[in-house]
Order: C-alpha cells, then sequence, then structure tokens
C-alpha cells in the first residue's frame, strides 16, 4: 500500500498534456464486444479502472495488445464466456458496462454486482429497466443475469438521466432489430464519444449531444481506430489546483466545447483562463473573489446533468472555495455521500458548513494547515491532494488507490509542475 507525502504552500507553474477521458473510454472499451473485427481505441489514460476493463475483457476471451502510446488493439471474434469475474467486477462499477453488448452480442450476460466509489446509493435499476424495454430478460438473484432470443428497437424514456444506464442502452440497441428511440438521455462528452464511435463501426446513431438519441438497429458492426477525448474532469482538477496554490498552468489537448459549462462555475470564484486551439492557460493573478449574484446574494455551484456543472468536480470546487475571498454555496445534488468528506477541510483550518448531505457553505480565505486525511473516492481524493498542496505544512493522504483510478500518472505531473509530492511505501 501507498500514500502520498506532500509539502504544501508552492505555487504550481507549468505546461502538462490532458490525458484521455476516463468515462469515455471505459464505455468504448466495453463497445469493442460488439464486433468480430478488431478495433484499435487510441488516447486510453494509463489508470486503474482502465486497465481492469482490459483485464475484462481478457477474461471474457478478447484478445488485448498495447501497442504503445495509450493506444490497445481489442479484437473480440471470439468471445468465450459471457460471464464476468467477481474479483474483477467488485473492482469497478463500469463493470456494469459490458452488460449491454454481451447480451447483444451473445445474448446473455453474467455479472456479479459492480464496485466503484461509495459516494451514497448508485442505483441500477435504470440500466435494468432500459434493457428489459430492449426484449432482455433479467434476474437479480445471485449475480446479474441478462437474457435474450432477439432484442428488439423500443420507445425508451430513462427514470432518470443516468451516464452508465445511457450507454448500456445505446450499445444494446445499436444491434438490436428496428428502430429504438432513447428519451431523457445523458449527453455528456464521454457519451457522444461512445456513439461517435459506434457511428464509425457502422452503427446509425442520431441526436448525438442532445437528450433524445435515435438508433437504426444494423446486423453487424465493423472495426475502428478512434481516439478518445481529453479527460475535462482532469483538465477542471488542475485548473482549480493552479488557482488555489496561486499559481499557473497551461493545459494542452483541451477540447473547448467541454469547458463551457465549466467556465461559468469557476467564475463565480474569480477564476478565468483562456484557451487557443487546444491549449488552455490559466494565469498567475486570479481575481480569487466570490462574484455575487444580483443584489449582493450569496451565489451557488450546484452540478446537474450535461450541460450543466459536472457533479465529479463538485469536491473541487469546495476546496478551491476555500482559497477564495468570499462566501459560496456548493449544492451537490446526486450523491448523498459526496459531501462528508468536508470534516477533513474543516481539521484543516477550512471554514465549512455542511448543511446536509448535499449542501456546504464555504466562507473563504482560510489557511490551510497540513494534515493526515484518507482517500474516500476518486474526486475527493484529488480534492485532498489539492488542499494539501495548499497547505502550510506536511500532509499525508492514504488510500491513494482510489484516487489513481481517475488521474493519470498524477504524481508524476505534479512533480513536473514543481509540487512537492511523494508516494512513499506504507510500511
Amino acid at each position: 500500500m501507498y500514500e502520498y507525502k506532500i509539502e504544501g504552500g508552492i505555487p504550481i507553474r507549468g505546461t502538462i498534456e490532458a490525458s484521455g477521458n476516463k468515462n469515455s473510454a471505459l464505455p468504448c472499451i466495453a463497445a469493442t464486444l460488439l464486433t468480430e473485427e478488431p478495433v484499435i481505441l487510441q488516447n486510453i489514460p494509463d489508470i486503474e479502472d482502465t486497465n481492469v476493463m482490459l483485464k475484462i475483457l481478457k477474461a471474457l476471451g478478447a484478445g488485448v495488445d498495447h501497442l504503445g502510446d495509450h493506444a490497445w488493439r481489442i479484437d473480440a471474434a471470439s468471445i468465450t464466456t459471457s460471464a464476468i469475474p467477481a474479483e474483477l467486477s467488485k473492482k469497478i462499477r463500469a463493470s456494469i458496462l459490458f452488460a449491454g453488448p454481451l447480451v447483444a452480442r451473445t445474448g446473455k450476460a453474467i455479472l456479479p454486482p459492480p464496485g466503484g466509489d461509495v459516494i451514497g446509493r448508485r442505483r441500477v435499476d435504470t440500466h435494468f429497466l432500459a434493457l428489459q424495454e430492449l426484449g432482455a430478460r433479467i434476474s437479480i438473484d445471485g449475480p446479474f443475469s441478462f437474457t435474450a432470443n432477439k432484442l428488439a428497437g423500443a420507445d425508451i424514456f430513462l427514470d432518470e438521466t443516468s451516464v452508465t444506464a445511457t450507454e448500456n442502452a445505446i450499445m444494446a440497441a445499436v444491434l438490436a432489430e428496428g428502430k429504438t428511440i432513447i428519451t431523457n438521455a445523458a449527453s455528456e462528452p464521454h457519451v457522444q464519444d461512445l456513439c461517435n464511435m459506434l457511428n464509425d463501426m457502422g452503427a446509425k446513431i442520431t441526436g448525438i449531444g442532445s437528450n433524445i438519441l435515435r438508433i437504426d438497429g444494423v446486423k453487424k458492426l465493423h472495426g475502428t481506430t478512434f481516439k478518445i477525448g481529453p479527460d475535462f474532469m482532469e483538465i477542471g482538477s488542475y485548473i482549480g489546483l493552479a488557482a488555489a496554490t496561486k499559481g499557473s498552468i497551461t493545459i494542452t489537448g483541451v477540447r473547448a466545447q467541454d469547458m463551457r459549462p465549466l467556465r461559468i462555475s469557476f467564475g463565480k470564484l474569480g477564476i478565468r483562463w483562456t484557451i487557443e486551439e487546444d491549449k488552455l492557460t490559466v494565469p498567475v493573478g486570479q481575481e480569487m473573489r466570490v462574484n455575487t449574484d444580483l443584489g449582493g446574494m450569496i451565489p451557488k455551484i450546484d452540478d446537474a446533468p450535461w450541460p450543466g456543472f459536472p457533479p465529479d468536480l463538485t469536491s473541487i470546487m469546495t476546496v478551491v472555495a476555500t482559497q477564495v475571498e468570499g462566501t459560496v454555496l456548493i449544492f451537490e445534488k446526486m450523491f448523498e455521500s459526496r459531501m462528508f468528506f468536508v470534516d477533513k477541510l474543516i481539521s484543516m483550518g477550512a471554514r465549512i458548513t455542511l448543511c446536509d448531505p448535499h449542501r456546504a457553505v464555504v466562507s473563504g480565505p482560510s489557511t490551510l494547515h497540513g494534515d493526515h486525511l484518507v482517500s474516500p473516492d476518486v474526486r475527493a481524493g484529488m480534492a485532498m491532494v489539492i488542499a494539501a498542496l495548499c497547505a502550510h505544512g506536511e500532509s499525508r493522504i492514504s488510500n491513494v488507490y482510489q484516487i489513481e483510478r481517475g488521474y493519470e500518472h498524477l504524481v508524476e505531473k505534479l512533480q513536473g509542475l514543481g509540487a512537492q509530492i511523494e508516494r512513499v511505501e506504507i510500511k
């Protein structure tokens, strides 16, 4: 086991390249099961979650070859089993993404309950309801079991705008007979990446980027080469880090349209950046002052399905707000346990009032002091890293496995920006 040893109080400075979007890579990896022809995926981030997904492919019988430079060749011509090993499924919530493509390709999927972050109740009902609409029979006695003699297109209204349920429904529908309409569909950039990849493979999906997707089922998909888009969650995290440490950063490989919802919320904290082509720069000398609503009212930063502010960045914004002059309400609507990590920030000196499981009032700026922290999930873990890099003195962060599930080569990137951070083995 490892932990991070961090000496804070040093502004970061430098240039990094954006990693591939983890949340695009995961469904695109699963979607390679939908064809018997090889698929080459480029810009796959080297993180634990993608490594687990690739191991699941191997366990199912697919050929998986690393081509170097974040590229993988996947050949699922021969699938030897439709059962996902329990020891792999429990490591990652995204293992449920294999349900749709497996039942579409083989007529069967056996999936032990998936693992992942513990950030509140994360229901899987929407996955089941969508696949049932397409003709799958589902059993939840023991491992989840999905079977279907034939999938048929359907008019589906999702009961929640779930990203992974939308992706599962899309992957099942592209090989279903007839037309499928998915209403109240998620439209995040990673959902768009999946749809664009499937269209490159011969699928017929329209409405990409909207909450109504129309899919004409096809009999067969072919191979392709597809490049995963940039990880705007990682980009947002590094923007917050640069501003909170009073440093500067340039991030290359950015997709400008992905940053529009982030610009509004960061702007409420007096944080600005410039974008030229695919290069984003956060300069020194940020205002770092809360911009109040009309009439001097306290503003709120709240998450919502895309194109709202992404929930995975609310933890980051909470830490950044501790370094900003003024008061802001952070309203995390989607996961009832995500804000519980703020007690650690309070122990470091942050002035935060946790109103309930979803809302926290943050007043800043606060002087933070080093502490021993334990990462509860990917995003809260990264938020703790930012807090430690702002703090005076030394901090130690345990359970870094959780952080490294979502952030590629984090220690190396931070060291390249001048941060005093080490990954040390716990003895």
